[in-house]
């Protein structure tokens, strides 16, 4: 049975947040994709695609893509996330990606969103796999029991994925249009580089599963 409420969701674009809006959009009645802009190199790219697995899902508990801008040029004005210099490439470590904090900022303003709009849940897609010290459940715990303590809510912070690895979760959404899924860090023309630490994550993921990849790499060697 559907789930009578609403429920906001982080959609960055990428193959996990995709595949948890499309699963979300078949359990609640309403789901509204969240989308922040923080400058980040890929990110023209990355909300192209997001806006385009939206459209291509079609499906009537979608609402349109809400965008929050939370630059952090100002901070980091020489991070190879802003500047494009020295990204992390395929031989690289998860660890390579880590971006400090980031997930303090991409919860901030939905979640003040969610509070002003009277949602009561809102879903973001990390992976048991995840390394970074913003990503763990005593993290979200506490960011929660903050969040709702400065403005006096309820809001809930849901992390469906959580116990699962990136290939149980493409498992998952094997039927849903992740050709407009995008998961690269430097892009090219707007398509995947195939170079990078995230492509190459991709690649390995499809590979991981036997499903072939619909992906456009800019190296065309896939």
């Amino acid at each position: 049975m559907k789930n009578a409420g609403s429920i906001a969701v982080l959609l960055s674009g990428g193959l996990d947040s995709a595949i948890l809006t499309g699963g979300l959009a078949e359990e609640y009645r309403r789901v509204f994709p969240v989308y922040v802009r923080c400058g980040f190199v890929w990110e023209n790219a990355e909300e192209k695609h997001a806006r385009r697995f939206i459209k291509a899902l079609n499906h009537p508990a979608l609402a349109d893509l809400v965008a929050f801008d939370m630059p952090v040029d100002d901070i980091l004005a020489d991070h190879w996330s802003v500047t494009g210099n020295g990204v992390p490439d395929g031989a690289t470590p998860d660890e390579a990606v880590f971006l400090p904090g980031r997930n303090v900022l991409l919860l901030a303003k939905p979640a003040l969103w969610c509070h002003q709009k009277g949602i009561k849940r809102i879903a973001l897609g990390p992976l048991g796999s995840n390394p970074f010290p913003d990503s763990t459940p005593a993290f979200y715990d506490a960011y929660q029991a903050v969040l709702n303590q400065a403005v006096e809510g309820d809001l809930e912070i849901v992390r469906p994925f959580e116990d699962l690895t990136k290939t149980d979760v493409i498992e998952r959404g094997r039927d849903l249009p992740l050709e407009w899924t995008f998961s690269c860090i430097q892009p090219v023309d707007g398509l995947h580089c195939g170079r990078c630490n995230k492509c190459a994550e991709r690649r390995s993921a499809f590979r991981g599963i036997a499903l072939a990849d619909p992906t456009r790499y800019a190296d065309s060697t896939d």
